[in-house]
């Protein structure tokens, strides 16, 4: 019975060794795993410090277009602002020529013999200045 508890004894000591043996094995698999992702996340870590220098410089430039679109846009508003002002003053103009078509229309409908006068006046002026500037 001595030999029995000794033949027990020698199975459970090779059987705590073999699982001593698949622990280690193991042991060392999750460490080889654990240095593999380590290594991943390094290099992981320096990609997004890349990314994110990239990123600012990005940033930086779209900032700077963005302050030069702006100055543009205030510049142009000049030149909008002058082109309405200058659009109310052909309009103007417009207008006071009607004024003035108007008045000489009235004017001429009440005294045709001044009128006539003045048209043979303006005719004769037109022919003398031609002459003149050749």
């Amino acid at each position: 019975m001595v030999i029995m508890l000794y033949i027990a004894a020698l199975i459970v000591a090779v059987a705590f060794a073999v699982l001593v043996v698949y622990a280690i094995m193991t042991l060392k698999a999750t460490k080889q795993t654990m240095d593999n992702v380590k290594d991943s996340l390094d290099g992981l870590n320096t990609q997004m410090k890349g990314i994110t220098d990239e990123t600012t410089q990005l940033l930086t430039k779209t900032n700077r277009l963005a302050d030069d679109v702006q100055q543009k846009s205030s510049k142009l508003n000049g030149v909008f602002d002058g082109a309405k002002g200058l659009g109310e003053t052909v309009r103007d103009f417009n207008n006071s020529l009607r004024q003035l078509s108007g008045s000489i229309s009235r004017t001429a409908n009440q005294n045709p013999e001044k009128a006539t006068q003045a048209v043979k006046w303006a005719s004769t002026l037109m022919e003398v200045w031609k002459k003149k500037s050749k």
